[in-house]
């Protein structure tokens, strides 16, 4: 479980951040098909977050056919390669996409959500010490 880091200052909520990171990381082959997940409660006391927002995640993964629940067993990664938004790319797109409407929402133009993006970027990097991002 050390793939996921919630970002309490972040304005995007918990649960929805706990959901973006499985779904990359089952979208991505990380976790493969028949991969048994962390429990709810497990997860919870890890991440240090409540047990029913965990719970809301692994719900809506499984309504959207990422995940099987078996009772008593857990929660295993269901067979996605016949999804059509599967990938990491798509999974990509779509945060990319739930962000820029947010920004779009705020008013912003998208000259200047462009400008936003480029100074992140470069902030980033400062911090991290690195070439590019």
């Amino acid at each position: 479980m050390d793939d996921f880091k919630i970002d309490e200052k972040s304005g995007v909520p918990v649960w929805v951040q706990l959901r973006n990171r499985l779904l990359f990381l089952i979208t991505s082959g990380y976790y493969s098909c028949g991969s048994q997940l962390p429990t709810v409660h497990n997860m919870a006391i890890k991440l240090k977050i409540n047990y029913n927002t965990v719970g809301k995640v692994y719900q809506s993964l499984e309504r959207d056919g990422y995940i099987t629940t078996r009772r008593g067993q857990g929660s295993f990664v269901a067979d996605i390669s016949q999804k059509e938004d599967s990938s990491p790319s798509s999974t990509a797109d779509l945060v990319t996409d739930e962000y820029l409407l947010r920004m779009l929402d705020l008013g912003l133009m998208p000259a200047d959500i462009k400008d936003l993006i480029d100074a992140r970027l470069e902030r980033l990097n400062k911090q991290k010490g690195n070439g590019d991002v």
